[in-house]
């Protein structure tokens, strides 16, 4: 039950940055874009709490992007294709594949993985237990 709050918990952070993100950047989200960054986050975390000690932050950023990337494709495949819900069109930027993906926001998702991969470490080493304060 433990493991199970703990990943609903990343995957509700991941979600909500996710979405936030997209609001500063775009000024507007779907709320589909919840479930992909809840999956990012929560995957990513996985990983690297996996490969903490064995992968420099290069290597890290390199599976962070193509795990969002993946996700992204999936989705996009899925809401944009498929649905019609027409979420976003990377088809007039270089470098797209069917306009879900695209190399520049590989790379930007490259960027993103930083601080992803700091705030999951923050949450590995955090071994102090909430305590409550009467």
């Amino acid at each position: 039950m433990k493991k199970i709050l703990s990943q609903s918990g990343l995957f509700a952070l991941g979600g909500t940055a996710y979405y936030l993100i997209e609001l500063a950047w775009r000024q507007s989200s779907h709320w589909s874009m919840f479930l992909a960054g809840g999956l990012c986050f929560q995957t990513i975390h996985n990983i690297n709490s996996r490969l903490r000690d064995k992968k420099c932050i290069w290597e890290k950023c390199l599976i962070g992007s193509g795990v969002i990337t993946s996700v992204e494709f999936v989705f996009g495949c899925v809401v944009n294709l498929s649905l019609h819900w027409n979420i976003w069109d990377y088809s007039r930027v270089p470098f797209n594949l069917l306009g879900q993906i695209c190399l520049p926001f590989s790379m930007m998702w490259y960027l993103l993985t930083i601080p992803i991969i700091f705030v999951s470490d923050s949450i590995c080493h955090s071994t102090t237990p909430l305590r409550r304060s009467y």
